[in-house]
């Protein structure tokens, strides 16, 4: 057994020994997915990132109404331009017993940039330890979302990390693991205590945290329950407390159901089809010695030939909304007069693949996942009956979100045609435009452009966002960025689909916009 087990053992035995007098609870949720690492570096993605934040905490956080707070970092001030000051929490500990300091800061920010979250830290070009309780973080250029950029950003042990041979990250879309893969220790409310990939995950109450608890758990026990009647049969059989994946179809019975509750608001995520426009030949289709998406008018066309409004009624059920960005209300730099899809033309989308070369159609795989988005599955099947009227013969290969991420994400990029979600962990269009339609290059730029789209004005409007403190030219520059990628057909929005949460109407949680679950705020009368 090693010293973080004995300790977790230790601090689990104080904790049962109280559970009761304080009238705390086990609480049991399920997805129809799982996380693909306890390591929260592994991958850039709402699912993942949203569970690792119950065990791995950043230097600042948000509230439930997603609003910045005092996490790690008890106090900030910027001194320059491109310089701020961060004093950390003094008598943090991490679930291990290792003491939080400056070092821990630093060793994550260099782990971070060769991870899929470098996005998150592409703007920092230094952090200097000033003092074990004081560090200094120096931006490349003045940075107004700085604090947003930190806040999905959890720190980790460097003891722990270089002792246990994870001071890299392992990369999951080679199906690589280290032992921050199935163990973790951050400074977080809640302590891994098990991990089964792809069957359930336990976590217990840290006792040492620095915060005041608001839940009232003893236990957290999460599983993976692939099949939508399974998971939703857990739930009303009393075998589960809270599902995170409700099928759209299921909703109104168990809104209608006595002792269980629908929790549904709208959700900051844009869901879109993306083409490569990168290799000459695609890598999926029978089209030889070309790549039709590199011509706007083939994308047009496929943009044309998608009925959303249908997308949205019977796929959905309702539960969307039709959009023609890539960023949703809520999310800073939505231009709302800009957001109008225009009507499926199935007669103008042919005439556009007959203009292209492709009057006779072609062939291409469309890759998505079956358990990440909300009917992601049925949105592909729609999306093939759709462009089949129009003479592209759609395949489609749906996987499990994991198998599906380490083919379509970065380094591969091996797909096609592709749907895919996005929220931006800054609430902010600037990392919409950096990571998914940046020219890939550097460090982060780019990371997530599956498609590998490339407009030269996209970079420099990019850059320019990124330092402009001024709001309404700003406002201006994310306009014209916008405007492009309508332009372009750079990819083809669909909606912005509803958080729905399914739970028993003795559970107390917060739903924020960006739909990630922190179990801080979970109470189970």
């Amino acid at each position: 057994m090693t010293g973080l087990e004995m300790r977790i053992l230790f601090l689990a035995v104080a904790l049962v020994a109280t559970a009761f007098s304080a009238g705390a609870e086990i609480f049991r949720w399920a997805n129809d997915g799982d996380i693909a690492s306890l390591d929260p570096y592994a991958r850039q993605e709402t699912f993942q990132l949203s569970f690792t934040a119950n065990i791995y905490e950043p230097l600042v956080r948000r509230d439930r109404d997603l609003k910045i707070e005092p996490a790690l970092a008890e106090s900030w001030e910027q001194v320059s331009p491109t310089v701020w000051r961060f004093r950390l929490r003094p008598n943090v500990r991490f679930q291990g017993g290792e003491t939080f300091t400056a070092a821990d800061v630093v060793f994550s920010l260099e782990r971070a940039r060769h991870s899929q979250i470098n996005t998150q830290v592409a703007s920092i070009k230094e952090i200097r330890a000033v003092s074990p309780l004081l560090i200094e973080i120096e931006t490349t250029a003045p940075n107004p979302i700085l604090l947003e950029d930190l806040s999905t950003w959890g720190m980790m042990s460097r003891a722990w990390a270089e002792r246990n041979g994870a001071a890299r990250v392992a990369d999951v879309s080679k199906r690589e693991e280290n032992f921050a893969t199935r163990n973790a220790n951050g400074t977080g409310p809640f302590v891994a205590v098990l991990r089964e990939p792809d069957q359930r995950t336990v976590l217990r109450p840290h006792p040492e945290w620095w915060d005041s608890a608001i839940h009232n758990l003893t236990e957290v026990r999460f599983d993976v329950i692939a099949s939508n009647a399974t998971r939703v049969a857990a739930l009303l059989s009393g075998q589960t407390d809270m599902l995170y994946t409700v099928p759209p179809q299921d909703v109104d019975r168990i809104g209608r159901t006595a002792g269980f509750r629908i929790v549904q608001s709208p959700e900051l995520r844009t869901m879109f089809l993306g083409f490569d426009q990168w290799r000459p030949e695609l890598l999926k289709s029978d089209v030889k010695g070309r790549n039709p998406f590199q011509d706007r008018r083939v994308r047009e066309a496929v943009y044309l030939a998608i009925d959303v409004e249908a997308i949205r009624t019977r796929v959905m059920r309702g539960q969307a909304r039709v959009t023609d960005l890539v960023i949703g209300p809520g999310v800073r730099g939505y231009q709302p007069d800009l957001d109008h899809h225009r009507p499926a033309d199935p007669a103008r989308a042919r005439q556009l693949l007959a203009e292209a070369g492709y009057g006779n159609g072609f062939g291409v795989t469309l890759d998505c996942s079956n358990d990440r988005y909300v009917n992601d599955e049925a949105i592909c099947q729609a999306v093939a009956s759709m462009l089949a009227r129009v003479g592209i013969r759609v395949t489609v290969a749906a996987q499990t979100r994991g198998r599906f991420f380490s083919e379509v994400l970065g380094p591969r990029y091996e797909t096609s045609f592709f749907l895919l979600g996005w929220t931006p962990l800054t609430y902010d269009v600037h990392n919409v435009l950096y990571g998914l339609f940046n020219r890939r290059g550097a460090e982060a730029r780019g990371a997530m452009n599956v498609g590998g789209y490339a407009n030269p004005h996209i970079d420099a409007l990019t850059d320019r966002i990124a330092v402009e403190t001024d709001p309404a030219t700003r406002d201006r520059q994310v306009r014209e960025a916008l405007e492009i990628l309508r332009r372009d057909v750079a990819v083809v929005p669909l909606h912005q689909q509803t958080a729905i949460w399914a739970a028993r109407t003795n559970v107390d949680l917060a739903q924020p916009a960006d739909n990630s679950f922190p179990l801080r705020f979970v109470r189970v009368r």
